[in-house]
């Protein structure tokens, strides 16, 4: 057996001060927002960095990091220079490792799962490496039982899992993505864990990543699958006795149901969702989920209901972040807000103010997150044809084609087609016939 090298980052600890390690992933949470960066920080993830386990951060945790503590490099945060760590992990893995399946190993925490699990699991491991997924859970050992090792690997599997899709969008990774959730589930089926907090936390990892891998299904117009998927996280969540993962499971299908046009159930889910969440002490998330009702009150046409829901979500949103604010929301910020907002008055027909909070949605939006701004820009240049600025959707829709590249979203496409449907009328126009040909260009690639 291969003897840990790990050397504990005296340097970090010594950061943190009297803070508990769950206090300073909450300050590490909070430094993200501030520049608009997302990272699932939390007492588990600081244990690793002070033992050593992490030698070197991602490159998100490392811009967190330095905005933290301005002035200093990561090697004055005691951590290694990220050239050193990529050397050593592939001396490593090829001195430790039997012979096993090829995969890329990377240079940052996010791989640490994936080497472990490849290392100690061999055959047994399924995994789902295509495209740097980096997303594996060991399958169900033998008589039965799960640990530490397994519900870790589940939770990274989520976190992965919702990177990627901030980055790229949907399209590419819902298959890939579906292999861990099998066997996450195939683990819950076969056995137990020696600790209660042990399997409570597997059967929270179990329903986010269901609906994780519903999102991606239903981002890339795989409605069915995804309502399958999200009834799953349901599921799971009552049977774990779950409030939290009840209220995201709620929120994930007053969205589906919104898109299928039952608008009906998009109110009840949300409001479900609400009764749920109430007694979690995060108004972000209740303001997430009034925003949800909002928009099924939106597609009924009742514009009192409607606005007396984005009233109440708008108060919610106002009280400002919590430290108990779930990881899966760290994409609901004020762009997002906006762009809620917007589909309400979209549709509810008044597409001048849509554009409008379109618009703020574009420019309050990190261009870090690629997948995000494609989709508000895509919702802008939709409620700008709409709303009779032909030319001005657009330039708006190409800058969209400009993403394309990076991102893959059937939802993102599909608006883009409902954009060109609504300019052809005026092709005579310079800018609107150059998005048509790039449109049309795009859709025969």
């Amino acid at each position: 057996m291969a003897t840990s090298r790990a050397v504990p980052n005296l340097v970090f600890r010594r950061l943190r001060g009297q803070r508990s390690p769950g206090e300073f992933a909450a300050a590490v949470r909070r430094a993200a927002r501030e520049i608009g960066e997302q990272v699932a920080c939390d007492a588990r993830y600081i244990g690793r960095v002070e033992s050593g386990e992490i030698r070197c951060p991602n490159y998100a945790y490392e811009r967190v990091f330095l905005h933290m503590f301005p002035g200093l490099s990561l090697t004055d945060l005691g951590f290694a220079a990220r050239e050193q760590v990529r050397g050593r992990r592939a001396r490593t893995a090829a001195a430790t490792r039997a012979p096993a399946p090829q995969i890329t190993i990377r240079n940052d925490e996010e791989s640490d799962v994936l080497r472990r699990a490849f290392m100690t699991s061999g055959t047994a491991t399924v995994a789902a490496a295509s495209l740097g997924l980096g997303a594996t859970v060991p399958a169900p050992r033998a008589g039965g039982r799960f640990g530490e090792a397994e519900v870790t690997a589940v939770e990274e599997a989520v976190r992965r899992i919702r990177l990627l899709d901030d980055r790229h969008g949907a399209d590419r990774l819902y298959r890939m993505a579906a292999e861990p959730l099998r066997t996450t589930y195939a683990l819950l089926d076969a056995g137990t864990a020696g600790r209660r907090s042990t399997t409570d936390r597997m059967h929270a990892g179990a329903g986010e990543l269901a609906l994780s891998v519903g999102w991606l299904a239903h981002d890339s117009g795989r409605l069915d699958d995804a309502r399958s998927h999200y009834a799953e996280a349901l599921a799971t969540a009552r049977v774990a006795g779950d409030p939290a993962l009840e209220a995201h499971a709620f929120s994930n299908t007053s969205f589906l149901a919104r898109d299928l046009g039952r608008y009906r159930e998009a109110v009840r889910a949300a409001q479900a969702g609400q009764r749920a969440g109430r007694h979690l002490p995060s108004p972000r998330l209740l303001a997430l989920l009034t925003l949800r009702e909002a928009g099924g009150w939106a597609g009924l046409g009742d514009r009192v209901a409607c606005e007396e829901a984005l009233g109440r979500a708008h108060k919610l949103f106002g009280r400002g972040p919590s430290d108990a604010d779930p990881e899966w929301m760290s994409f609901f910020g004020e762009p997002e807000l906006e762009l809620l907002e917007a589909q309400c008055w979209s549709a509810l027909g008044d597409w001048p103010r849509a554009a409008r909070h379109a618009h703020r949605a574009v420019a309050l939006q990190n261009p870090h997150f690629t997948r995000n701004l494609a989709l508000y820009r895509a919702q802008l240049a939709t409620d700008l044809a709409r709303g009779g600025a032909p030319e001005e959707a657009a330039a708006t829709g190409e800058r969209v084609l400009d993403l394309l590249g990076q991102v893959q979203s059937s939802r993102i496409h599909a608006m883009l087609t409902e954009t060109a449907h609504l300019l052809a009328p005026y092709a005579g126009g310079a800018a609107v016939s150059s998005f048509l040909a790039r449109r049309a260009a795009v859709r025969e690639a």
